[in-house]
């Protein structure tokens, strides 16, 4: 995922959340956050438009990515 938001940087903002954190208890309930892995993609308007569960690879990330890049415009 680091490799990810360092090739995205400038196009995709992301944003990290830790389950055992109180901090984030009420976000992670909206977004329906109980394990990780977890990845959401949330569109500009702040809308889940994606999600990962458990283990991905690389390729259906960067994928996920492209397509919501490729909608957004």
């Amino acid at each position: 995922m680091h490799g990810l938001e360092i090739e995205y940087w400038d196009q995709v903002d992301f944003y990290y959340l830790d389950i055992d954190d109180p901090a984030t208890n009420a976000f992670k309930g909206q977004l329906g956050f109980v394990f990780q892995p977890h990845v959401i993609f949330v569109d500009g308007n702040g809308q889940i438009v994606n999600q990962h569960l458990g283990f991905t690879d690389d390729a259906a990330m960067r994928a996920a990515i492209e397509s919501m890049l490729t909608n957004a415009n």
